[in-house]
C-alpha cells in the first residue's frame, strides 16, 4: 500500500500484526474516549494563515536539556514495541539517531538499555514507580553507565489502567497464550520476522528481577503486581539524588502537579495522559497545556504527547507551549509496517509537513513558534 501518512502506517501495521498486538498500541482505557479526544482536540486547534513573511529558510533544529536536535520530536517510551519488528527498539533506535532525534527507551522494553543505548543518540531512558526501590535503583545506575541523557520518570501508572481491548484481543485473560499463537499463525510475515527471529522475546530490562520468566505472560502480571501506588511526591527526592542528569516527569495534567514538579527540582515534564490507556474522562493533551505552560512555562522544559500523528500536530503543541514532543502510536504504527524503514519514513514526513506548517503560518524558527499563530486561543 502507498504510505503517505502516520494514518497510512496504522493500516498497514493493522494489516501485519497479530490481533493481540495491534489491539495492545491501538487501544485505550474504559471507552476510550479521552484516546480519542487526544487526537480530536489537537486536530481541531486552528491556526492563522500567514502570507508574504519572507519564509524562504526554516529551521526546524531545537535543543533540548543541553543538546541540539534537527527536530522539537522525541521518539517517546513504548513498552514491549521490540514486538512489533524485529529487535525493534533497536531499529527505532537507528532511525532517531539519523534523523538527530532522542530515543527513550521504556523500562518494559523487549531489547536490553544497554543496547539500545549504543544505537540511540541522544539516548534517553524511562523509569517506572516500580515496588522494589532496590531494583529502580539499579536501573537509574544502569542507565547512567550506559550514558543516558535524560531520565523520563512515569508518574500516572501507580496501577494499570482498565484495557478492555487486551481481555477481547489475547493480550490478558484465560487462554491468552493459545489466541496469541492461533493469531500469529494468521501473520506468516510478522511470525517469521519478529516470531521466529525475534527472539528472545524477553523483557531485557527486567531480567534481574524475573530471571526466564520475562515472556509476554510475565509481563501482564508484573504490570499488574509491581507498581507502587503508595508513592508521594516526597519520595521523588531520592531519585533527584540518585540521578545527577535532567530528570522529566512524565504524566503531568494539573497546574499544581507542575508547580510541585518543579518544586522538587524536575528539569521538564510530559504532559500527558498516557495516550488514554490510564483514567478515561481526563483533559486531552491538548487542552490540558496551555493552563500548564502558562504555569510553569518559565521554570520547566515542557514536553507533550498524545494525539500527534503529523508535523502539522508538532506545530500545534508547540504553539500551545510545548518546547517539543514525544511521538508514541505513531511511531510503533511505522515501525509495525515498514521497521527501521518507516521510522525513518514518518520522521521525514513529520519534519517535511513541519516545514509546510511553519512557511503557511509565517514563522521560520521553533523558538518563533507560540500561541500568536493560533487562530483562537484555546479555552
Amino acid at each position: 500500500m502507498i504510505i503517505s501518512s502516520a494514518a497510512d502506517f496504522r493500516e498497514a501495521a493493522r494489516k501485519r500484526l497479530p490481533r493481540f498486538l495491534f489491539d495492545y498500541a491501538d487501544g485505550g482505557s474504559y471507552a476510550e474516549a479521552t484516546m480519542r479526544q487526544n487526537v480530536e482536540d489537537l486536530s481541531a486547534i486552528a491556526l492563522r494563515q500567514r502570507v508574504l513573511r519572507d519564509v524562504a529558510t526554516i529551521d526546524l533544529s531545537t535543543s533540548l536539556f543541553g543538546r541540539e536536535i534537527a527536530l522539537p520530536v522525541a521518539l517517546g517510551p513504548v513498552g514491549i514495541s521490540g514486538m512489533y519488528a524485529r529487535r525493534g527498539e533497536l531499529q527505532a533506535a537507528r532511525a532517531a539517531r539519523a534523523a538527530d532525534i532522542p530515543m527513550c527507551l521504556s523500562t518494559v522494553s523487549i531489547c536490553d538499555l544497554e543496547d539500545v543505548a549504543r544505537a540511540a543518540d541522544p539516548f534517553w531512558f524511562q523509569l517506572y514507580v516500580i515496588r522494589d526501590r532496590a531494583f529502580m535503583q539499579d536501573l537509574i545506575r544502569r542507565a547512567k553507565v550506559a550514558g543516558a541523557k535524560v531520565l523520563v520518570f512515569t508518574v500516572d501508572m501507580p496501577v494499570p489502567g482498565a484495557r478492555y481491548r487486551d481481555a477481547h484481543s489475547g493480550m490478558s485473560g484465560p487462554g491468552a497464550s493459545v489466541r496469541r499463537i492461533m493469531q500469529a499463525l494468521g501473520k506468516p510475515a510478522w511470525s517469521w520476522d519478529v516470531g521466529l527471529h525475534g527472539r528472545p522475546h524477553t523483557l531485557g530490562n527486567l531480567k534481574p528481577v524475573l530471571g526466564n520468566k520475562s515472556g509476554l505472560n510475565d509481563y501482564m502480571g508484573w504490570l499488574g503486581t509491581n507498581f507502587d501506588p503508595t508513592i508521594q511526591w516526597r519520595d521523588l527526592e531520592w531519585i533527584r539524588a540518585e540521578w545527577d542528569g535532567p530528570l522529566v516527569l512524565k504524566g503531568i495534567l494539573d497546574p499544581d502537579d507542575a508547580r510541585e514538579a518543579a518544586a522538587i527540582g524536575a528539569d521538564g515534564i510530559v504532559v500527558s495522559n498516557h495516550g488514554g490507556r490510564q483514567l478515561d474522562g481526563v483533559l486531552s493533551s491538548a487542552r490540558a497545556l496551555p493552563a500548564i505552560a502558562e504555569t510553569v512555562g518559565d521554570q520547566l522544559t515542557i514536553l507533550a504527547d498524545g494525539g500527534i500523528r503529523s508535523g502539522l500536530d508538532v506545530v500545534r503543541m508547540l504553539a500551545l507551549g510545548a518546547h517539543g514532543v514525544l511521538l508514541g502510536r505513531a511511531w510503533l504504527y511505522a515501525l509495525a509496517a515498514q521497521g527501521e524503514a518507516g521510522v525513518a519514513k514518518l520522521l521525514d514526513l513529520i519534519r517535511r509537513e513541519m516545514h509546510v506548517a511553519m512557511t503557511l503560518t509565517g514563522v521560520n524558527r521553533i523558538d518563533a513558534i507560540d500561541r500568536t499563530i493560533l487562530a483562537e486561543t484555546p479555552r
